[in-house]
């Protein structure tokens, strides 16, 4: 068998591509901190082929080099990458850049993962559990190192339930209801929506034309969120999304293990920045839903976990399950390669 250990002169590469840009982390296989980062301003585009393999290379290639080149390094070993829409976009991903990288920078094994994986691996690390990555959407996965559970992560208009752009949307209705005099509006959440986007009858003249609706949406949680200590609507918006949440977690965390210890839950992304009036009520669904599950913060990113499975791969593979869609490890070659082989 091959020996993919670290030797002189290569590097392991943590790749992170999601809606803001793609973010780079060079290292070594013994190392846990990045020799260095870069981050390219540009998000990879998505089209009717799925997420764009060519403009991926084309930011990654260069910056791979540069941060080589500044360390005296002359090829990558071992490679990840994480993609937002990997599972349902990545197949132009995985047919061409097993062989551009290993072509390009002499990488010998490359990762392929979706960035709900490692979202997972940077906040658990390679240990079974669950992680909710929640920010404009939401999705929960989880595993016990022999397969992965998902819930939700169907975008804002299947799914996403308890996300950022639910709330905000959310919040917004209450908000027109209280415009339009119906039940259940919030006078305080109209207050709110006329100062930040102004007249509340103009609202759908300036949401509907945009292409980046669940950010525009997601946007007005905290909003809701700072309504919540004196406004019932708001407070209910934010039970009522505590729930999906624990309902997502639910779906995918594995039972409690033999020993009697719980399943750990990492919490990560954006929307719980917005803290205690979503993480008090999400503790206790979580407490009743998942009595097994301790919830914790997210320790790392999805390049953090990127950067993880580079480094597991130099070692052998990664511990965490592979998967056709969701985590492919493959040789230079583009040919599949047992995990740990």
């Amino acid at each position: 068998m091959e020996s993919y250990g670290h030797r002189p002169g290569e590097f392991v590469l943590g790749v992170d591509s999601g809606g803001s840009g793609l973010r780079v982390a060079l290292g070594t296989a013994d190392g846990e901190t990045p020799l260095a980062t870069a981050d390219c301003a540009e998000p990879v585009r998505t089209g009717p082929g799925g997420i764009d393999a060519a403009h991926l290379l084309e930011q990654l290639l260069p910056t791979a080099r540069r941060l080589l080149e500044a360390h005296g390094g002359e090829r990558i070993a071992t490679a990840a990458i994480g993609a937002a829409g990997m599972a349902t976009l990545g197949d132009r991903l995985r047919a061409e850049l097993p062989a551009a990288l290993g072509e390009a920078l002499g990488v010998r094994r490359l990762a392929l993962a979706a960035d709900a994986v490692t979202g997972y691996a940077g906040a658990v690390g390679e240990r079974p559990g669950a992680v909710v990555a929640a920010g404009t959407g939401l999705i929960a996965l989880g595993t016990d190192l022999t397969r992965w559970r998902r819930a939700d992560g169907w975008g804002h208009l299947l799914g996403d339930s308890g996300g950022g752009a639910w709330i905000g949307r959310a919040g917004l209705d209450a908000a027109m209801r209280a415009y339009d005099g119906r039940r259940g509006g919030s006078p305080a959440l109209l207050a709110r929506l006329e100062t930040v986007f102004g007249p509340a009858a103009e609202l759908p003249g300036l949401l509907y034309p945009r292409t980046d609706r669940p950010r525009v949406l997601a946007s007005f949680a905290p909003e809701v969120a700072g309504c919540a200590a004196d406004d019932p609507v708001a407070a209910a918006i934010l039970r009522e999304a505590a729930v999906h949440i624990a309902e997502a977690a639910a779906a995918v965390c594995p039972g409690a293990a033999a020993d009697g210890t719980g399943c750990e839950v990492a919490l990560t992304g954006g929307l719980f920045r917005i803290g205690e009036p979503l993480l008090a009520p999400l503790r206790e669904e979580l407490a009743r839903l998942v009595p097994h599950a301790r919830a914790v913060p997210g320790s790392g990113d999805p390049l953090a976990g990127a950067s993880l499975l580079a480094r597991a791969l130099a070692s052998g593979g990664p511990r965490l399950p592979e998967h056709p869609t969701l985590l492919r490890v493959t040789t230079c070659t583009g040919e599949p390669v047992p995990s740990g082989g």
